[in-house]
């Protein structure tokens, strides 16, 4: 089951703890505090009641647990290294990666962004509850889910969401290219398919034919504040309808290693290019692109290289790290999927790059949300300085020179031409 606390539909439930939302443990660490939080006593119950939504889908239950306050930078301060790691279509199957990923993450003090597919919540028997954008009712190209599935996907949900990680969207049927891709879609139609995204949240519990489950410990409508685009398609029209529904990031473009800024009123939080060992270009942060570039579009190529492809993948990872751990200190945005592609080499490389990164005292691997939230609690002036430097470009007089309070220099320009995907 997705949780041995059950709530009745229709209850406004008070003193409910977080741990008892859950539906096991303690929920853990979430990033901060590390795996010994597993042992930690029950969380204290919240001090507002919390209060269904709609058919107990979903709850208000206050206000996210483990969540850090951003602090802004002092003057002279060298700014953290942030680290993104973030998850396209995020579901649970047989595979258990999603599960696995979480305990990875509160091994490592880090949390992530999770982007959940909708149509991963609900069943194959009601998929003409979805009609899509350009395509006839019931149309998906990552297909539906079943009652396991969605237990079991709702259980990951609930205990991500408590352990401070954040759960954005990857909409719904994941139309890529033409004939009615996401790229070919309207301001409007991508309002409609956000619309049944939220909507497949709030009522998986209806839809799945299990109203006795724990409801999702928060409110969508308000939690959900980024996404990224199937295939990185479609960004234009959707940054403009996402503008309009208050979300507050995007990162479904492509940019070099620099600093964040607004576009269309919206943090631009892209993937990045970084080397690609054995190559002369560069590479998308993203597992996918790795594959592409190394098997073409074969998910299992050759085993006896699936070691080494896991090995550039990671390497690559670790350098764009470096790069900007010891030069600008941008933050460096990494998206994947929970898939075994090439063996799992991938899963591996991510897992690796988990594990050398995130301890580190001044590295931060954050949620979207809170790098969003860290770059809002700044000074605009600091982000302005911060944006001038260049890809692995170190102050030349040092932090404390660079960012102490004055004036920004004058920007470099844009960023260097961006190598090709792939």
């Amino acid at each position: 089951m997705a949780a041995t606390h059950r709530i009745a539909t229709g209850t406004v439930i008070t003193a409910v703890c977080l741990a008892a939302l859950a539906g096991c443990g303690t929920g853990g660490g979430g990033g901060q505090g590390g795996p010994e939080q597993e042992k930690a006593q029950p969380a204290p119950a919240p001090k507002n009641v919390v209060r269904l939504i709609g058919d107990g889908s979903t709850a208000y239950t206050g206000a996210q647990p483990h969540l850090p306050k951003p602090e802004r930078l002092k003057p002279g301060e060298k700014p953290p290294q942030f680290v993104v790691f973030s998850w396209d279509g995020a579901g649970e199957d047989s595979q258990k990666l999603f599960s696995h990923f979480r305990k990875v993450a509160k091994e490592n003090d880090a949390t992530m962004t999770y982007f959940l597919s909708g149509v991963y919540l609900l069943p194959e028997e009601k998929r003409d509850l979805y009609s899509p954008p350009q395509h006839s009712p019931g149309r998906s190209d990552i297909g539906f889910n079943d009652q396991q599935g969605i237990a079991d996907t709702v259980k990951q949900l609930r205990l991500a969401w408590l352990e401070g990680n954040e759960i954005g969207t990857h909409f719904n049927g994941h139309f890529c290219g033409s004939d009615g891709g996401v790229g070919e879609w309207s301001v409007e139609e991508w309002k409609e398919e956000i619309a049944q995204a939220k909507q497949f949240v709030k009522t998986w519990k209806t839809n799945a034919g299990m109203k006795n489950e724990a409801p999702l410990p928060f409110d969508y409508d308000k939690e959900l504040i980024g996404a990224r685009t199937p295939c990185l398609e479609g960004q234009k029209n959707f940054m403009k309808a996402a503008r309009d529904l208050g979300f507050r990031y995007d990162t479904s473009g492509v940019n070099n290693q620099v600093w964040p800024q607004k576009k269309s009123g919206l943090w631009d939080l892209s993937m990045q290019l970084v080397p690609f060992p054995g190559h002369s270009f560069e590479q998308l942060t993203m597992d996918y692109n790795f594959m592409v570039n190394q098997s073409g579009t074969t998910t299992q190529g050759d085993p006896s290289k699936h070691e080494m492809w896991g090995d550039q993948m990671r390497d690559g990872l670790l350098q764009g790290f470096e790069r900007a751990y010891d030069g600008n200190r941008a933050p460096l945005i990494i998206g994947n999927h929970f898939e075994s592609w090439n063996g799992g080499t991938y899963m591996r490389a991510v897992e690796e790059v988990v594990e050398t990164v995130c301890t580190k005292s001044d590295v931060r691997c954050v949620s979207f949300r809170q790098l969003a939230d860290w770059l809002d609690a700044q000074d605009p002036a600091t982000l302005e300085k911060l944006r001038s430097l260049g890809v692995g470009e170190a102050p030349k007089k040092g932090w404390k020179t660079f960012l102490a309070s004055g004036p920004a220099p004058a920007p470099k320009g844009a960023p260097g031409s961006l190598a090709p995907k792939g």
